[in-house]
């Protein structure tokens, strides 16, 4: 059976822990493990904080939270309409920043990888970034 929930907000740091909350909440109807679900909270609460601080600069816009869970299998896409990435590739190399001034440390997307079976950016300069992250939750004993 396939289940989906979408949503928005305004990209201002505290949603990031809404966000969090609500993949959490939606993940658990599928019965995943402690460490699957910690795993998906933490790729969301990166991609998030990637978009109101990287997306959008701080500055308020939309950010679209997309949830879908089928046999077994999460898919979360966050989505912004803000500045977007000029070269993807360089943008996915651990400690690469577009923020150096800020104390962020460039980890976002080697984090959301490290914790997803798959993680897709889509991304067009002045338009916005769409990542598509996806795990395969074990099979209930």
């Amino acid at each position: 059976m396939k289940n989906t929930l979408r949503t928005s907000f305004l990209s201002i740091s505290r949603n990031e822990a809404l966000a969090r909350g609500i993949a959490a909440q939606f993940v658990m109807l599928s019965d995943p493990t402690v460490e699957e679900l910690s795993d998906i909270r933490t790729a969301v609460s990166e991609a998030v904080t990637n978009a109101i601080v990287h997306g959008y600069g701080y500055s308020q816009g939309e950010v679209k939270l997309d949830l879908e869970a089928e046999e077994g299998l999460i898919t979360v896409v966050v989505e912004d309409f803000g500045r977007g990435i000029e070269d993807v590739e360089l943008a996915r190399r651990p400690f690469f920043t577009s923020a150096p001034e800020s104390e962020r440390a460039g980890l976002g997307f080697a984090v959301m990888e490290a914790f997803m079976d798959s993680v897709e950016i889509i991304s067009s300069p002045g338009k916005g970034t769409r990542i598509i992250m996806k795990k395969r939750l074990s099979p209930n004993a």
